[in-house]
């Protein structure tokens, strides 16, 4: 996620603090005044260039009855239906998923990502991308510009690539080369800059896709030594696809897009960026196969068996996908940005509730109003469940502080409030081997009253309510939902901490059990004294619509 802490530290602290190694350290004013007068004078360096707009907008082509895929998702669709999903809560079903409607498509791949990473598995994606474009397959990739430093050359590459176009959503106009150099050279832009586009969606030849939380980077696929994230998606097909495919087009065609071609200078001749791709992403090897277990939590096996059979099992029911306009903030209010958000929409689902809410969210500031939704809730006798991250777990402290703010507060209300504990999920083999990596979470899921069923991009907090845009599915089906409380409870039971609120002495326990013992904490599990200060002191420093 992009926070605060990830620019104003970097902007403040790298411009701002004396180096070791400078002689006699300036006054403060002086160097205040320096940084300033560097950022004006990066400010003036260049501009965007002036949008050029087709006289049509470039649309979702339209679905060819005679490919593979859609005769495969024809067989599996039952008369009458509307919508199929299947989760994919393991890392490497999904990755594997993407690979395989790649490999398969014959129409168009339309690619959509908030980070598309420089590692093996961002350039593995690349690499069937161009296979597919090669082919013959129309391929439109559109990324959020916030994380593309290391991958604009090969992003390029890809553009050079006949049947291939790649847009940037929200484009920095220089100092490319660095986050902290593109916020730096943009100063009075920072407003602008500070909209993201968080989406994350998959559809290869208009019938068949992926969506929920994962960016497309080893951490998201369990394929990280350091750290990986318990996340989910899910396969989707049938009346949901068209929906998918109307909001990718309004993106795509949107005023915050631009074609990379237009932000991103060549560094080579196209037929060295070619070969330059093609190193990089190794081309002339057999592709690397990703290595799956026989069968996921839910009992089910890889994709591309199902596909090579003709036929998939899906879980159906009645869908709605939903998606932030890509102009939020650009031209409303915080206030008119929030109403239509899929934020907005989210919690009208959850004040829907009459028994239940489950929902995992891994940045979770509820803030004033979603405070006084939990509350609501809760007087009415809906039981509400709450997993988040701990403070070991989470990847943006300062965030995690703001979720302190309201964590007492929640209890006391009644929720039933639980954090993830990166040790016991590295244990916890279920949802993927970890090996020796920290495991956090990252999926933004919701079962309600076990009926209905969210699934996207979204988090509680202030940033999917009014600065990133995000997208939403709800699927109305009780199996669907049985399955995903199914992996909601792995996490909880087996993965996490459960707090409890100490009246008589004001203060939090955190629960879990070692071999059928009950085990009481009394301060931040497996979390260091160093981020508990780092914590304390800045985490209240930070304004919450920034978090």
């Amino acid at each position: 996620m992009f926070r605060v802490s990830q620019w104003v530290a970097g902007i403040l602290f790298g411009w701002l603090a004396p180096r070791r190694r400078a002689a006699p350290t300036a006054p403060w004013l002086a160097r205040l005044l320096l940084a300033l007068g560097t950022c004006l004078v990066l400010a003036s360096c260049g501009s965007l260039p002036p949008q050029e707009r087709a006289s049509e907008p470039a649309l979702a082509l339209p679905m060819d009855p005679n490919t593979p895929l859609a005769r495969i998702v024809d067989s599996s669709t039952p008369p009458d239906e509307h919508s199929g999903f299947r989760l994919m809560p393991l890392g490497v079903y999904s990755l594997d998923a993407r690979i395989e409607l790649a490999k398969r498509a014959q129409r168009s791949l339309d690619v959509q990502y908030y980070v598309i990473a420089n590692d093996g598995t961002g350039r593995l994606l690349l690499r069937h991308l161009k296979e597919a474009a090669l082919r013959g397959v129309r391929v439109r990739l559109l990324v959020d510009d916030l994380y593309t430093a290391t991958t604009q050359e090969l992003l390029m590459a890809l553009k050079a690539t006949p049947n291939v176009e790649v847009r940037l959503f929200n484009p920095f106009c220089c100092g490319r080369d660095g986050l902290v150099s593109r916020f730096a050279s943009s100063p009075l832009d920072i407003t602008r800059l500070n909209h993201r586009m968080h989406n994350k969606l998959f559809i290869a030849d208009g019938v068949i896709g992926v969506a929920g939380g994962r960016n497309i980077a080893d951490e998201y696929f369990t394929l990280n030594t350091a750290q990986n994230f318990v996340d989910m998606d899910a396969l989707f097909m049938g009346k949901v696809v068209r929906q998918l495919e109307g909001i990718f087009d309004d993106y795509w065609n949107s005023e915050e897009v631009y074609p990379i071609e237009r932000i991103v200078a060549p560094h080579a001749a196209r037929a060295a960026m070619a070969r330059g791709f093609d190193e990089q992403v190794n081309m002339a090897a057999p592709a690397p196969k990703v290595v799956l277990p026989p069968t996921d939590v839910l009992g089910y096996g890889p994709i591309g068996e199902e596909l090579d059979s003709g036929r998939i099992g899906m879980i159906w029911g009645k869908a709605n996908a939903v998606a932030d306009p890509p102009a939020k903030l650009r031209s409303m209010s915080e206030d008119e940005a929030f109403a239509t958000s899929v934020t907005a929409r989210v919690w009208a689902q959850l004040m829907d509730a009459k028994s239940e809410v489950y929902m995992t969210s891994p940045y979770l500031v509820p803030g004033e109003r979603g405070m006084e939704a939990f509350e609501a809730l809760c007087k009415r006798n809906v039981k509400v469940t709450l997993l988040t991250n701990s403070l070991a777990a989470n990847d943006e402290p300062l965030v995690h502080g703001g979720y302190m703010r309201y964590r007492e507060r929640m209890l006391k209300a009644g929720v039933d409030l639980y954090e993830l504990s990166p040790q016991r999920t590295t244990s916890n083999k279920r949802l993927g081997m970890f090996g020796n990596s920290l495991g956090r979470l990252h999926a933004k899921t919701a079962v309600l009253d076990r009926e209905k069923v969210l699934l996207g991009s979204v988090n509680l907090d202030p940033r999917s309510a009014t600065s990133n845009t995000e997208l939403g599915i709800m699927v109305e089906s009780p199996q669907l939902a049985r399955e995903l409380l199914r992996v909601i409870n792995i996490s909880k039971l087996e993965s996490a901490y459960r707090l409890r609120l100490v009246p008589e002495r004001d203060e939090i326990e955190w629960l879990t059990m070692d071999e059928d013992k009950e085990i009481i904490l009394h301060f931040e599990p497996e979390s260091t004294w160093s981020q508990r200060l780092y914590n304390r002191l800045l985490s209240p420093l930070v304004p919450e619509d920034l978090l």
